[in-house]
């Protein structure tokens, strides 16, 4: 079998779950509040295009070489993301490089969490192309997770990714998946597949994440049909110049109820960020039972 980077070149038709550690920042003091999720939690869902400015079609052809090499404007493009994910309690990123010839060799996950004062962060390597190329996806938080699994998504070709994060345990915890599903309408339904069975017991669920199809497909004709996960209608996510497709979304179980949810007109990638804010029961939000505030 042919390989590039570390990612083997075959035929994947099951998921599989790769070892994950949490990254925290440096540059973050830690406090002593009881670590509890709010009644409110702020979400963000991002396809950045690795710090590319797409805003025309044609860009697509002239701008295309930034997907290999470095260019100058990507740094003020990952300071306007970084202002902009600032106000946000969770994010899921897409999309992103972990450090490459293209980005000057800067793990984009780890800056946007220092820029934007994030303390826990995450960085999911989907496509190693060594010095060429990182293609990842990024997970940032306010708050500290009680696990993170890293799940390689079900493919003909490898590349596609879930970074599955749950905060307090048992009944009661929030489980946060964040993902970039596949173009191909049967290889999406079966990383949906992939990901419903690990949402089945969970009862306060997100899913959130670039997913390439409208929420009228992924909640009545994909595997996710049946689940009563539930989203808001929303205006196009891409593309970001002219946004026709919704193609970004945060799903939510019956449990979480929406209080505000926007596309964000903020045409800094070819997608647009969806920010909602969500309302979580009174037992996600409590003192968990092994902290020494709960006694």
């Amino acid at each position: 079998m042919m390989a590039t980077g570390n990612i083997p070149w075959r035929r994947a038709t099951q998921g599989t779950m790769a070892p994950a550690c949490m990254q925290t920042n440096p540059n973050w003091t830690c406090s002593d509040e009881v670590p509890t999720l709010p009644e409110v939690l702020k979400l963000l869902s991002f396809n950045i295009q690795v710090g590319i400015n797409t805003q025309r079609y044609h860009h697509y052809l002239t701008r295309g070489w930034q997907h290999l090499l470095p260019h100058a404007r990507r740094q003020q493009t990952l300071a306007q993301i970084a202002q902009l994910i600032s106000e946000f309690d969770v994010v899921a990123l897409q999309e992103v490089d972990g450090g490459s010839l293209r980005s000057g060799f800067i793990n984009q996950v780890e800056h946007l969490a220092r820029e934007s004062q994030f303390p826990y962060w995450y960085q999911q390597l989907n496509r190693n192309l060594g010095r060429f190329a990182q293609h990842s996806n990024g997970f940032l938080s306010r708050y500290q997770p009680q696990l993170l699994e890293d799940h390689k998504l079900p493919g003909m070709l490898p590349g596609r990714g879930a970074i599955l994060t749950s905060f307090g345990q048992g009944p009661d915890s929030l489980l946060v998946v964040m993902m970039h599903l596949a173009l191909s309408t049967r290889t999406r339904a079966s990383q949906l597949a992939y990901i419903r069975e690990r949402i089945a017991d969970h009862s306060h669920v997100v899913l959130m994440g670039d997913m390439n199809t409208h929420a009228e497909d992924l909640l009545e004709r994909s595997p996710l049909s049946g689940s009563n996960l539930h989203t808001a209608n929303l205006p196009g996510t891409y593309p970001s110049w002219k946004p026709a497709r919704v193609l970004d979304h945060i799903l939510l179980s019956p449990s979480l109820s929406i209080e505000q949810v926007d596309v964000l007109p903020q045409p800094i990638s070819d997608h647009l960020p969806v920010a909602m804010h969500i309302r979580l029961p009174p037992s996600v939000c409590r003192i968990p039972d092994n902290h020494p505030a709960a006694s």
